[in-house]
């Protein structure tokens, strides 16, 4: 099985991801993750794509789908699910030309929709611990002291990219990208809407129903 994840920032997938790649064993792969990898190896493609960030730029296209293709190739039988790419029309035109050569396409579309509400809230609420990683919310996850890391006494702090001003600015990418992208993969049939607003064991209880009626047929 060969998925595609879309979905607001927010809505919800690295959660959905984690479901997938337990119950389909799919492998999960983030454009985020491999173009950090790429970075930290101090790849000819990291290089690259750190000039470009380095002067502020956007990654181009052609560095991303590259990079994506390779691990795209080397992915087990048992599928794939792929996380922040493509992120554009052009990208998923390049991916579809990879595929193709390879004799796979794309099974499925899994298009994460949720509220620009909830999002602000689940985003601007979020406190991670620069020291190991945990994440809390001020709301629905608390720490057991308040402002503090219940691993290690670390200060949380409020990540840049989740002030409101940001994730305002992440919202409106993501949609002015996303919606010329549905409609692509809503031309191949492919696409199947989620409510992510949902409590995400729903969401999930959701995805497995859909995609196990899928294998079926």
């Amino acid at each position: 099985m060969r998925i595609v994840l879309l979905g607001a920032p927010g809505a919800g997938k690295g959660t959905q991801c984690k479901n997938l790649v337990a119950q389909y064993g799919l492998l999960h792969l983030s454009s985020g993750d491999i173009l950090r990898r790429h970075r930290a190896n101090g790849t000819e493609l990291g290089e690259k794509a750190q000039s470009y960030m380095d002067s502020g730029a956007l990654v181009p296209d052609e560095i991303i789908i590259e990079m994506m293709t390779e691990e795209i190739k080397q992915a087990p039988d048992s599928g794939f699910i792929l996380d922040g790419f493509p992120r554009t029309v052009n990208q998923a035109v390049e991916l579809q030309k990879a595929l193709a050569g390879t004799g796979r396409n794309i099974d499925a579309v899994l298009n994460l929709k949720i509220d620009d509400r909830i999002v602000v809230e689940r985003l601007t609420g979020r406190r991670s611990c620069p020291q190991c990683g945990a994440v809390y919310h001020i709301k629905n996850l608390k720490p057991k002291v308040q402002g503090v890391c219940d691993h290690d006494g670390t200060e949380l702090v409020q990540r840049s990219d989740d002030s409101p001003d940001v994730v305002a600015n992440r919202l409106e990418t993501y949609y002015r990208q996303s919606e010329p992208l549905v409609e692509y993969y809503k031309n191949n049939g492919t696409v199947f809407d989620f409510d992510a607003g949902r409590d995400p064991d729903e969401v999930k209880a959701s995805v497995f129903e859909k995609l196990d009626a899928l294998v079926k047929t």
